[in-house]
């Protein structure tokens, strides 16, 4: 892709003028650049409107107009206010999202007439002077104009997971992530130009979250989708066979009937509620979490939350509140200058908040001049400096254990006890050493330092652990899902830490001797809690082996070490006060930092799926009995014993109002997978039994002579009390809320079936002793079966549940909690 004909070529390192930014903003160069954080407003509407279902829905509508049979076109009413409740809650999920997203926007550094600022992404312009340092996300393309050690990762974009050294002309595209090191860069391509725009629908892969929800309800639909144009006209054809044959009913006018009762059964074989249910709940869900300032950046994101049997946390930003402060300095060896070469350090523009602590016990009192430098990596664990003049020969400040290898781990060195003492005592350990070496371009290039350093003092930094954290660990191990602490400090530290906060471990694993093979990091994963000098790369192998286990793995962290795990993990969950690279591949932004979010977070999710998975039965025991009375009534030839007006009673009282308070109600189990298959071992048999029951009453109502009015009435009758009957045992335990929604909508079903105005509406007539008698047998009958169904499915949940999973023991649900899907009610009752 060429870039345009820039206005004017700036190559000077002072940046752009004002009047050279003016100048290109009235061009229109500027990185201005619409990208939705949510789904975008047309998106909403087709998903909710513009569907398969929606428009047979809509196209039988028309046809009952047609014929003049406004009053059983209530359907029709009821599918559009499904499409228009679900496109509002969407609106209103996305709209919170949307301005969140706009509030918490990541910044670009960009230097003009000198000075450096930052500004958002959007306002920088065709050959803006980039500044670049590790954890910024480069805004646009540009061409790298300085580089002092400059890495970038460009995985997101190219797939290549290596971060890339990038030197004066190399090209930075945007998107990309600055890992190591710090540069600047012109920009030469800006807005929709730019490398990660104009492939936004490629790059967009990386955000797709595994929804089981989403697949499993989209493969119900195929079923259906296929199923109801040969189940029609089956139907059709036996309609237009008991109206007196194709040639007798069009002759007649009775074909009008037919086609009347041809429509209820296909309409009823419809699940239209099911997923404006689950379009509700993820919606709603999202816009609970953005209230708890949770940033959710896709909505099944909030799904996956509920899968989640391993968190893995950072330790700095997530266990402790990220506020890290100088302790003390251990002298170890006396050596010229160490101070000045430390307040050197703290002073520097690209100093991390680390080695910002060191800016007030070791003010500036003599200025440095670098003569050679290596950059801090996240990887490396060190950075090297030599001065010119004062302060000669190579400084390193880094990690003890990488900087000096094991000897900084051995209790019998004088290096090695110190470190071991400090860090046991949770406090972060940092080494500055010397050798008299200076840097050269060499060492620059290669990044090492020179040989015969040794240690001139020990650092150490304390870390405030976040008040929450204790908690919130406590509330993961009660609910099942097993934690991994994973940092870069030393292992003893982070065992310490942790140890605060409630996590039983003796000492932290050394991730410098984690195996390559990725198996056996797997099994170690298993059998360890807390690791410690983990670099980016282990992190990220480290999600991708638990994954390999079979679990679905989330990952916190605040750093730019932590980008590439978060990325790769099934939820990547980002503190707000992170790098912008961090909380560009982050699923879920935490907007304020608070830890005490996460346990809401993962309620949230389990509250959506485990009530979607209850609602889910009513609505495919409905498909399954509607779709089981169209094939039983076409093959046998009969009337179809319901008028649509008679389906709306049902679908309205027993399904589709209950299951909208269903679907919101508290819930904060661990889910299980399995969710269609759960599901379908129950609306299978119950659909079944419904629709034989249906279909044995009309034959015996045939038999003993009743009128069309009386036989559709006595199966409206049977239909509601049966399907009120599975309302009540799918929300079992019957909570205080539950017994109001249910007794509400058993009060309605009376009030239409005794109020002559309704009943008269609805064509419903007195059965008469006869049809009395048949109708409470067919009850009986049909809700006796409907709780053998219950059993035998709670059985085979039981089943299920006893299978060995292939979690951590710590992550294994020992227990059932609180009241939600029928695969945790079962385990509960077992």
């Amino acid at each position: 892709m060429e870039p345009p004909t820039a206005i004017e070529t700036v190559a000077d390192d002072r940046g752009l003028t004002e009047a050279e930014v003016a100048e290109r903003v009235a061009a229109g160069q500027t990185n201005a650049f619409v990208a939705d954080s949510s789904r975008s407003a047309w998106n909403i509407v087709r998903a909710n409107v513009f569907t398969l279902f929606n428009g047979i829905v809509g196209a039988c509508f028309l046809v009952l107009l047609l014929l003049g049979r406004w009053q059983d076109a209530l359907f029709g009413v009821a599918a559009l206010s499904n499409a228009v409740i679900g496109c509002v809650q969407e609106f209103r999920a996305k709209a919170a999202l949307d301005r969140l997203a706009l509030l918490n926007a990541p910044r670009a550094r960009v230097r003009r007439d000198g000075v450096d600022a930052e500004i958002a992404p959007a306002e920088v312009v065709r050959d803006d002077l980039l500044v670049l340092r590790a954890g910024d996300q480069v805004p646009a393309d540009a061409v790298v104009a300085a580089s002092r050690a400059l890495q970038i990762d460009e995985s997101m974009l190219t797939g290549e997971s290596d971060a890339v050294d990038k030197r004066p002309g190399d090209e930075a595209l945007s998107g990309s992530i600055v890992v190591a090191g710090e540069g600047t860069a012109r920009v030469t391509r800006v807005g929709a130009e730019s490398y990660a725009n104009a492939f936004a629908a490629e790059a967009k892969r990386f955000q797709l979250v595994s929804s089981e929800l989403r697949t499993s309800i989209d493969r119900v639909l195929r079923w259906v989708g296929w199923g109801i144009g040969p189940i029609g006209l089956l139907v059709l054809n036996a309609q237009m066979m008991v109206a007196g044959g194709w040639v007798e009913a069009w002759r007649q006018g009775t074909w009008s009937q037919a086609v009347v009762n041809t429509i209820a059964a296909l309409t009823a074989m419809i699940p239209l509620g099911l997923v404006l249910m689950t379009s509700i709940a993820f919606a709603v869900g999202a816009a609970r979490l953005a209230g708890k300032k949770v940033l959710v950046n896709e909505l099944p994101a909030v799904e996956g939350l509920a899968r989640v049997d391993v968190i893995c946390l950072d330790k700095t930003g997530t266990l402790t509140a990220g506020e890290i402060r100088f302790d003390a300095a251990l002298e170890m060896q006396s050596a010229d200058g160490w101070r000045d070469v430390l307040a050197w350090y703290g002073a520097a523009d690209d100093a991390n908040a680390t080695a910002q602590c060191l800016r007030d016990p070791f003010p500036v009192t003599a200025p440095l001049a670098v003569a050679h430098r290596i950059p801090f990596s996240s990887a490396r664990k060190w950075s090297a400096v030599s001065f010119e003049g004062s302060a000669p020969g190579t400084w390193v400040l880094g990690a003890p254990e990488m900087v000096f290898g094991d000897t900084a781990a051995d209790a019998t060195s004088e290096l090695g006890a110190a470190v071991t003492r400090l860090a046991s005592s949770g406090r972060r350990t940092l080494v500055l050493a010397h050798t008299a070496d200076p840097l050269g371009d060499g060492d620059v290039a290669a990044e090492r330092f020179p040989g015969g350093a040794v240690p001139v003092a020990v650092l150490t930094f304390v870390e405030a652990v976040r008040p929450d954290a204790a908690e919130a660990l406590a509330y993961f191990r009660a609910q099942g899902v097993g934690v991994r602490v994973i940092s870069g400090d030393n292992p003893r530290t982070v065992a310490a830490i942790a140890r605060e906060v409630g996590l039983e471990v003796d000492e932290g694993y050394d991730a410098r001797g984690l195996p390559d093979d990725d198996v056996e990091l797997g099994r170690i994963l298993e059998d360890h809690t807390v690791f410690g000098r983990v670099t980016p790369d282990q992190k990220k192998r480290m999600v991708t082996a638990l994954q390999a286990r079979g679990h679905v793995v989330a990952m916190t962290g605040d750093g730019v070490n932590d980008a590439l795990a978060i990325k790769t993990a099934d939820i990547g969950i980002a503190m707000n006060s992170g790098a912008a690279a961090t909380k560009a591949v982050a699923r879920l932004v935490l907007l304020d930092g608070r830890f005490s979010h996460l346990p809401s977070v993962v309620a949230e999710g389990r509250q959506v799926i485990a009530n979607i998975e209850r609602v889910s039965m009513l609505f495919l025991t409905k498909t399954v009995y509607a779709t089981g009375l169209a094939v039983l009534f076409g093959a046998l030839v009969m009337e179809f014993p319901f008028l649509p007006r008679q389906l709306s009673i049902t679908d309205g009282l027993t399904i589709g109002i209950p299951a909208f308070f269903l679907a919101l109600l508290p819930n904060t189990q661990r889910y299980v997978p399995g969710f269609l298959r759960r599901s379908l071992s129950f609306a299978i048999p119950a659909g079944l039994v419904i629709a034989i029951a249906l279909t044995l009453y009309t034959r015996a109502a045939m038999a003993m002579g009743l009128s069309v009015e009386q036989l559709r009435t006595g199966a409206t009758i049977i239909l509601a009390i049966v399907a009120i009957w599975v309302l009540t045992v799918l929300s079992r335990p019957v909570t205080r809320v539950k017994v109001l929604v249910i007794g509400a909508m058993f009060i309605a079903l009376t009030a239409i079936f005794t109020i002559p105005p309704l009943g008269q509406f609805f064509q419903l007539q007195d059965p008469g002793e006869d049809g009395a008698w048949l109708i409470t047998g067919v009850v009986i009958v049909a809700v006796g079966a409907i709780e053998v169904v219950r059993f035998a499915h709670r059985r085979f949940v039981r089943r299920m549940l006893r299978m060995p999973p292939a979690g951590p023991r710590d992550a294994r649900p020992t227990q059932s909690i609180g009241e939600g899907s029928p695969a945790e009610g079962a385990a509960r009752r077992k």
